[in-house]
């Protein structure tokens, strides 16, 4: 009876009972990572592929080169619609940013253990669930230089109404205010998140240091939040740069194309009144994804480095 079990215990096991504990978390992210290369990563390769083309979306399509970014260049030269979206982009960029700074004073503020806090988290979440259609009409209204609540608070300081969203030089910052609601909720959670995960001991070593205030924060804190802050950024210049929702909702572009971006030109180029350019749109497309990785793999380079330095 041992010489038999000896027999079958000594039968070599197969290669997938060998490595099953390797090979288990990749057959569950197998669906997901499927899913990625079909509706992520080929669109983009074919994105690019069909910015060589000139193609209506119907006929066959004509091979053609470069010259959809040879018009983007004489575009942006003649500063023309191109150069008008490209330069609404950069000022989206820089200004929503202003989300991450406050949503982190706004964390700050919510991490306390006051009376009704949970109250005043959900309160400041609520605009983060809320639609970015919702939003957009919130603000439309809210601009309105006839009832609106923004000319209705202004007029109480005796000042004239002010049609934000049929100025030219101001529609694209009321956009953006209108986009730094939810995005300042956005980046609140990520912090509040991050707060929870901050070390008490290296807190309570700073105290008795005499750290406090800003250095507390500076020293102590950020550092820990460094994850959460690394997201903010990513998340936060994503948004930035493929801002499309508020400009269709708000404003269609206008006045006179003075709010486009990049994002909302590809739409009217390739599916609107410029006459079904995808090429073009495609073009445009592989510029604004451009974009987007040179910032994104400045900050994976610059966290790397961090850590790398640590």
């Amino acid at each position: 009876m041992s010489a038999s079990t000896d027999i079958i215990d000594s039968e070599p096991e197969s290669w997938f009972h060998r490595n099953q504990q390797a090979i288990a978390p990749w057959l569950f992210l197998a669906p997901g990572i499927l899913f990625f290369v079909v509706y992520v990563i080929a669109p983009v390769f074919q994105s690019f592929n069909l910015s060589l083309y000139e193609w209506d979306g119907l006929g066959q399509a004509e091979y053609i080169g470069m010259r959809n970014y040879e018009d983007l260049y004489y575009e942006w030269v003649d500063r023309d619609a191109f150069y008008t979206s490209l330069k609404n982009n950069l000022i989206w960029l820089v200004l929503y940013l202003l989300a991450i700074p406050a949503g982190l004073f706004i964390a700050l503020l919510l991490n306390q253990t006051v009376f009704g806090i949970r109250l005043y988290k959900s309160l400041f979440f609520f605009p983060f669930v809320i639609s970015q259609v919702v939003v957009g009409l919130v603000f439309t209204w809210f601009y309105d230089p006839t009832f609106g609540l923004l000319n209705q608070m202004l007029g109480v300081f005796g000042m004239g109404p002010i049609n934000v969203l049929g100025n030219e030089h101001l529609v694209t910052y009321g956009i953006i205010a209108a986009g730094l609601w939810p995005q300042t909720a956005y980046c609140m959670i990520l912090y509040l998140t991050g707060l929870n995960a901050v070390d008490p001991e290296q807190i309570e070593a700073g105290r008795l240091d005499g750290a406090k205030g800003i250095k507390m924060l500076w020293y102590i804190v950020l550092p820990q939040l460094r994850p959460a802050t690394f997201i903010a950024f990513v998340v936060t210049i994503i948004g930035a740069l493929r801002s499309f929702d508020l400009i269709s909702v708000m404003t269609q572009g206008g006045p006179f194309g003075s709010s486009r971006v990049l994002a909302y030109y590809m739409f009217e180029v390739a599916l609107s009144e410029y006459g079904f350019r995808m090429g073009y749109g495609a073009a445009i497309a592989v510029v604004l994804f451009m974009i987007m990785m040179c910032f994104i793999t400045y900050f994976l380079w610059s966290m790397y480095r961090e850590e790398k330095g640590h």
